[in-house]
């Protein structure tokens, strides 16, 4: 008994040993684990989302975390330093680049188109010419019926209708892209609204939701309702689209075909900052999105999982686009971008 009972004893004691030494690894990898954290704009945020999910499946030791809060929320917390990356529809300005005290990158990670939502009852095929559009959101068009939305449409029954305007509460890249469109092409917009994330609108009726998802939700219960949203939110929240006319003179309806046609002949300088006013083809109100990182992390393994996160973005990420409806980033630009991020991002 007492050499059976030592014998046990060794034996349980080596598979302690023997099991420790096997779960080391393992529990060394959880030690390495990172989570990298973002908040920004919301038009990339359900593509943000996929990202985060499928990022897993070739790297399961990185948890991103993202946050729609719109682009001005993520640039003032990137500014403030209480995120790893910011997402922004509208590019950052020199004097807030100049705010970051470790330097920004701006990654461009895909493009898409802004809706014009509408919620007419009985109207279909809305058509808006680049004269109506901007007098509409200029509040110089403020009923259905009006003369200039009756010459677009001929034979369409408009209601004898008071407009609502549905806008963001919140600073916006999306705000940004659509008023950036109406500056380029109406002089008089331009003076009176101007291109900006957060414009004051003079406007009767309007109606503030936060978000895409906040605009989205109210042109889908307020008849008689007009607003903008990112592609991907009118779809899915089966919201009618307006077809815009473009530069040719075409009414064209938002898709990922007539978007690509769109943001194809864009071209991306060093720092990859692009405002695109009235593109030559294609839909007209198109726009980028970057994910903002720094170009200086506060140890090692941060930075290594910002890097493994835009490498695998701009690499494996850009299959996932088209299924949401988003434009990819062109190749030889994803590996600029790359060249960029891995080189210069450090702890």
């Amino acid at each position: 008994m007492i050499f059976s009972t030592t014998v046990l004893n060794r034996v349980v004691a080596t598979s302690v040993v023997t099991t420790s030494i096997a779960l080391s690894p393992y529990f060394g990898a959880i030690a390495q684990a990172q989570t990298v954290n973002g908040a920004g704009a919301t038009f990339p945020a359900p593509l943000y989302e996929r990202y985060a999910r499928e990022v897993r499946k070739k790297h399961p030791d990185l948890k991103v975390n993202y946050q729609g809060i719109g682009s001005s929320g993520g640039i003032r917390q990137v500014i403030a330093g209480t995120v790893d990356f910011g997402g922004s529809d509208a590019a950052m300005k020199d004097e807030e680049i100049a705010k970051v005290k470790n330097g920004v990158i701006l990654v461009p990670t895909a493009g898409g188109a802004v809706s014009v939502v509408y919620n007419v009852p009985g109207v279909n095929n809305l058509k808006l010419s680049r004269a109506t559009l901007p007098a509409i959101y200029s509040g110089q068009i403020t009923r259905w019926d009006d003369a200039k939305i009756k010459a677009d449409n001929p034979g369409v029954n408009l209601p004898n209708q008071t407009i609502k305007f549905a806008v963001r509460a919140d600073g916006s890249g999306t705000t940004f892209i659509f008023t950036n469109h109406l500056s380029a092409i109406s002089g008089y917009f331009k003076g009176r609204v101007g291109a900006n994330t957060a414009p004051k609108w003079n406007l009767p009726n309007v109606l503030k939701g936060k978000g895409n998802p906040g605009v989205a939700a109210i042109v889908a219960r307020t008849p008689g309702s007009i607003g903008y949203v990112e592609y991907s939110y009118a779809v899915k929240n089966n919201l009618k689209s307006a077809l815009v006319q473009n530069k040719k003179g075409e009414f064209v309806a938002p898709s990922l075909e007539s978007a690509n046609a769109a943001l194809a002949t864009v071209n991306f300088p060093d720092n990859y900052r692009v405002f695109v006013g009235d593109p030559g083809q294609g839909y007209p109100i198109v726009g980028l999105t970057w994910m903002i990182v720094y170009k200086q992390y506060a140890n090692a393994s941060k930075a290594d999982a910002i890097k493994k996160w835009i490498n695998w973005v701009l690499k494996d990420g850009q299959q996932y686009n088209d299924d949401l409806n988003y434009t990819r980033i062109p190749s030889d630009v994803a590996n600029r971008v790359l060249q960029t991020v891995n080189s210069t991002v450090k702890p």
